[in-house]
Order: C-alpha cells, then structure tokens, then sequence
C-alpha cells in the first residue's frame, strides 16, 4: 500500500479511535475485539520500509521500541479508561483525562524515536507506526475485555443469578 494510503489508514484510525474514547462506548463482548489490530498490523507489516535496509540492525531496533512503545501505551490506556456495568448489565467505557495524558506521551515518545532514526539516518516508513497502531490497539482491547469479563460475573452474582 501506498504510503499516501498508509498515512490515510493511519489518520483515520486515529481519529476513529480519539472520537471513541472521548464518548462512552458499550462493550459489546464481541469475540472479534482483535480484528482490526490485525488488518493494521498486516498492513504495516507489507509495508516494504517497514526496515531500512541500509541501516538494518537500527532499523530493527527502532521498529522493536516503536512496538514496545504501543504496548504500553495500548495497556496503560486500557487501565486508564473507565469501566462500569449500568443497571441493564451492559458493560460500558470511555477515556479518561489520564487516557488523553497517556496519548500525548505515547505520541511524545513516538516522535522521539522517529527523531532518533532521522538523526541517525534511518528512514522508516509509514508501516512502523501501522504495527505499533495495532499493538496498541490490540493489548488496549484486550486488557479492556479482561477488565468486563472481571466485571460480567460481577453483575450476573449481583442479580441473584447462580
């Protein structure tokens, strides 16, 4: 894909994902919650300058804290997001403004790698930030799904359910 296309996938996904987070969204419980991390992770991962080839070592190593970046910022986001079940037992989130701290720094350390890499000469192209998307995504819904399975049993105790 493109990497005009690319940066399209990205920016959609972002603001997708930021509109979501700044309104409650029910959680559905669907089993299908790592669906889309796997469509950007496959995206980014056909992404011929995923790895500069030049520079292949480097290269690696700034891809490996890209993805170590989004797996953190994918489970401190989840744990920042709150969670509730409403009387009907439907489980529900949204961000929080500690979720908005965690994006800024997540983007803060983002750009830092990305300057790194450009101070030593490394091009990455747009599949890095793809994969490290969807590892965000990825450890963000499930972490968030561990947090309402935690919560489901909770509900169904409570109503006198056995």
């Amino acid at each position: 894909m493109p990497g005009f296309a690319n940066s399209l996938l990205i920016l959609a996904a972002v603001v997708l994902v930021v509109v979501r987070q700044t309104q409650p969204q029910r959680m559905s419980g669907s089993k299908r919650w790592w669906l889309v991390p796997v469509v950007l992770a496959y995206v980014g991962l056909k992404d011929s300058g995923l790895i500069d080839t030049q520079h292949e070592a480097a290269s690696v190593a700034l891809l490996g804290g890209e993805i170590l970046v989004g797996l953190l910022m994918g489970a401190a986001w989840a744990w920042t997001s709150r969670i509730w079940t409403e009387p009907d037992g439907s489980v529900w989130t949204r961000g929080t403004k500690s979720t908005a701290v965690v994006w800024l720094v997540g983007i803060a350390a983002r750009l830092g790698l990305m300057g790194i890499g450009l101070l030593i000469g490394i091009h990455q192209g747009s599949g890095a930030l793809l994969v490290a998307l969807a590892a965000s995504l990825l450890v963000r819904a499930g972490v968030l799904e561990l947090r309402a399975q935690a919560l489901r049993p909770a509900r169904a105790l409570a109503g006198g359910v056995r």
